[in-house]
């Protein structure tokens, strides 16, 4: 093997300098808040591409791919809470109670949106199918999730900033991709002839999130919570945690007969968790100083799937594109 093929892509070794950079100067106060301001308008430009370059039969056909959907969800709210108690004797003793209830927390969590469809996006997979199931699965989350924390953790939360993540998701994601669609009979043209802008604007909108979610990590003091030992089992554990869903999501969109571009979309929608959403939800559903514990399973977990799912992503994108994708280049 040639030791170009052994070396990490530019992208790569640009997520590796953002994590970096976060750990070593983090964005805080009104930097931060400037920050969260950038990383919002660059995934409303994310949604606004997304949705001037799909056509309303692609979205529609998106919508209707149910089997697809179905096992996304089982992926999500289903095999996640399974795998966690599952786990219980080998991560109990690993990292102790409090860490292996935030394993828990996690395990009841919808799957990310932005990243989702970025990295399905990137991969060339089906990002109709990916947006809808991306941003179904965080609605119904709203719902399902303090349902699954009663059921794994025996807590009870109060739901009344449910109205405020429908309107905030709503707001951020639904508002441009459909603003995309009206304007797309002028623009849709043009930003299917320049595949490299939305390429762009994918890989920035992660590097955005990743350098944010980071640096909020480290000022919160992330590293210093646990000690060292427990803090290598918890990675440990989000790994082990990841890979099984990785490879649950392979092989059933095998299993199920899926194409290769339906199976990328499962692989990013139906093995990645929503620190967005989770933190949000760890405030109304947890109180006291023991809710920085139970996140922090999250707050790895979030890291290690933005790196590993960027690095599988790259890989899917080297592919050679298929006959449908050509055509599709063809047909603006």
């Amino acid at each position: 093997m040639s030791r170009s093929r052994l070396l990490p892509d530019n992208f790569t070794l640009t997520l590796i300098g953002v994590v970096l950079l976060a750990s070593f100067l983090p964005a805080g106060g009104q930097v931060a808040l400037g920050f969260g301001w950038l990383t919002n308008a660059a995934i409303a430009l994310l949604f606004f591409l997304h949705g001037a370059k799909l056509s309303r039969e692609a979205i529609i056909a998106g919508a209707g791919h149910w089997r697809l959907h179905l096992l996304i969800f089982s992926l999500t709210f289903v095999l996640f809470p399974i795998l966690g108690l599952a786990l219980k004797p080998l991560l109990s003793p690993l990292i102790g109670n409090e860490l292996y209830l935030g394993m828990l927390y996690l395990c009841a969590l919808p799957a990310t949106v932005q990243s989702a469809i970025a990295f399905t996006s990137l991969a060339r997979g089906n990002v109709p199918a990916a947006i809808c199931s991306a941003a179904a699965s965080s609605l119904f989350g709203i719902f399902l999730t303090p349902l699954l924390v009663t059921l794994l953790l025996n807590v009870h939360g109060d739901a009344g900033s449910t109205v405020d993540a429908i309107v905030k998701i709503s707001v951020q994601l639904l508002l441009p991709f459909i603003a995309g669609q009206i304007v797309r009979r002028w623009i849709g043209a043009w930003v299917g002839r320049n595949k490299n802008w939305l390429k762009f604007v994918d890989q920035g909108s992660i590097l955005l999130v990743v350098y944010g979610a980071f640096s909020e990590a480290v000022n919160e003091g992330i590293w210093h919570q646990i000690p060292l030992w427990e803090l290598a089992g918890l990675v440990l554990a989000c790994g082990v945690l990841l890979a099984l869903a990785l490879l649950a999501s392979s092989l059933l969109s095998k299993l199920f007969g899926f194409n290769q571009e339906d199976r990328i979309t499962i692989l990013f929608c139906g093995s990645k968790k929503s620190l967005a959403t989770g933190v949000p939800m760890a405030q109304v559903l947890f109180a006291g100083s023991t809710m920085g514990v139970l996140i922090l399973p999250l707050m790895l977990f979030h890291q290690i799937q933005l790196m590993v799912c960027a690095v599988l992503a790259q890989r899917y994108a080297k592919r050679p594109e298929s006959v449908p994708e050509l055509m599709a280049q063809v047909d603006p």
